[in-house]
């Protein structure tokens, strides 16, 4: 009898805890797995004493490491995101290494509030758009934004907390190729994607329907256009949705029969080559007044060279480019692709924009940039070379509760962050992660616009190649504009719009203690 009144404790305990779990809303994988996913944050609290002696270091795991993880989730629950005690990054003996050159003085005065830049959203320095003289050309009010993650690939409670916290500051959502879903409308505004199959703007054939497109766009927030050429986790590639992933829900939305492979091609049906790419450019422009863009992932350069070539020789060109680097990941892809296949985000980038910069171009197109850039060292990199804006993906799945468990492909995210099975992502509160993904939103662009005022200037996108360095240990180092053969002025707007920028930012900076600067909110068309 005592035995049985032994057991009885811990089962009622165990019993007790599984009760809260379930029923509790903060961590998604304690609801998917009462008392055992509690292990999970016991080694995670054990760690550091546990990889000083057994197992891997802070900074050796990937895609991302343990110490880039560990800023997003502090960042993300608003708890200690500093590091004590120095860096254990090594340094000295480290090819590739980045350092970021401050500035003892400058011009620009740094902020006498304490905590203001946590609230700057922080715009663009180029109107997106206006070059082209688009009738909904804006300026972006975040230099940080939602990469395209498709309704289908995350699961919807997924898609509203990003929306929510994209909408909580001021951030552009991308929609992904997927098509907009309601999770899709819960107030940010959207970029849209369109990819290879149409989805959303497609007839029954899946040909591209222009009606179709022009009645989404007017049904909900969206303020561009984006076509997807190809993108970083698997150039030229395609797409495939699982037919277990393809809902009715997904089905409606996307215009595809239900739970069968849900298929986009490698390559579009609406265009065929540069000259046929732009025309259909001109006409999305001209027939929803938005502005429209490509994104790409950087591989044969005779692309680039047709489209630089037939931007500077006609009226027809593209409002923005995003660059995506090889190293992206949200997509699943055969593993040639996903390790082989596209440049990586830097230097892919750096040759796209000299080749727009040699034509005089770059002024009248905002470069963005994607491609494990949610992190503030990347994102200051990126911009330096050029980004006007920065687009993040893993980072903010990071924030709304995914564990880097590279189980995406497979429908069985054990946090609920990828998946459509119901059960998994049950345990995803969409109102608490959303302030999670505000909140890490918010850290990131706080952590690059202090590095801007470290380097004496009013904004990240002031920020020079010549600023940023590559170390080769403590043997060489090269700044990242001789490194990729970047000119005087290269990767900076010009004049007008650093004018521009600056005034905005000044202003925003003398916002009075109390109050939220949004610099570029009263300029936004």
């Amino acid at each position: 009898m005592k035995r049985w009144n032994a057991l009885a404790i811990p089962a009622a305990a165990a019993a007790a805890i599984a009760s809260y779990d379930l029923v509790q809303r903060r961590h998604a994988l304690l609801r998917n797995f009462p008392v055992v996913g509690h292990g999970r944050y016991l080694l995670e609290s054990l760690g550091p004493e546990l990889r000083q002696y057994i197992t891997t270091g802070n900074d050796e795991e990937r895609p991302f490491t343990r110490d880039q993880r560990r800023w997003v989730y502090a960042s993300s629950k608003r708890v200690t995101d500093t590091f004590g005690f120095g860096t254990d990054n090594d340094i000295e003996f480290t090819d590739g290494y980045t350092i970021i050159k401050h500035r003892t003085f400058s011009e620009i005065p740094p902020s006498a509030m304490p905590h203001a830049d946590e609230q700057l959203a922080i715009p663009s320095a180029k109107v997106l758009g206006a070059a082209r003289g688009r009738t909904n050309a804006f300026r972006p009010r975040s230099i940080v934004n939602i990469s395209g993650m498709s309704f289908g690939a995350l699961s919807s409670a997924a898609v509203v907390a990003l929306n929510r916290g994209a909408a909580a500051t001021d951030c552009l959502h991308n929609t992904g190729e997927g098509g907009i879903s309601r999770y899709h409308r819960n107030g940010a505004d959207l970029i849209f994607q369109i990819g290879t199959a149409y989805f959303g703007c497609r007839d029954e054939d899946g040909r591209f329907d222009l009606a179709r497109l022009r009645a989404l766009v007017e049904s909900a927030p969206v303020r561009a256009i984006e076509i997807k050429l190809s993108q970083g986790a698997k150039p030229g590639l395609g797409g495939l949705l699982p037919g277990a992933k393809v809902t009715p829900e997904i089905a409606e939305i996307r215009g595809v029969p239900e739970g069968r492979d849900c298929i986009s091609p490698s390559r579009h049906t609406a265009f065929r080559d540069v000259d046929s790419m732009l025309d259909w450019v001109e006409l999305l422009a001209a027939e929803t007044g938005l502005p429209v863009g490509i994104k790409s992932a950087v591989g044969d350069p005779t692309f680039w060279d047709l489209l630089v070539d037939a931007m500077s020789n006609s009226g027809r060109g593209v409002d923005f480019v995003t660059i995506d680097g090889g190293e992206g990941g949200t997509g699943a892809a055969p593993l040639v692709f996903t390790d082989a296949v596209s440049l990586p985000f830097r230097s892919g980038f750096a040759r796209v924009y000299a080749k727009f910069a040699e034509a005089g171009l770059t002024d009248g197109i905002t470069f963005i940039g994607s491609g494990k850039l949610g992190l503030p060292d990347n994102a200051v990199a990126a911009m330096s070379l050029g980004c006007d804006l920065i687009n993040v993906a893993r980072e903010p799945m990071l924030a709304v509760g995914c564990i880097q468990a590279q189980k995406c492909h497979t429908d069985r995210c054990p946090t609920g962050v990828a998946t459509q099975n119901h059960w998994l992502a049950h345990g995803l509160d969409a109102g608490i992660k959303s302030v999670r993904a505000a909140n890490y939103l918010r850290a990131l662009r706080r952590d690059v616009f202090k590095v801007a005022e470290a380097c004496g200037v009013a904004h990240p996108g002031l920020i020079t190649a010549s600023d940023v360095e590559v170390a080769d240990g403590n043997r060489h180092s090269i700044t990242l504009a001789d490194l990729y053969g970047y000119r005087t002025g290269w990767g900076l707007p010009g004049d007008a719009d650093r004018a521009e920028i600056t005034r905005l930012m000044s202003e925003a900076a003398a916002v009075p203690a109390g109050e939220t600067g949004s610099p570029g909110a009263k300029t936004a068309p």
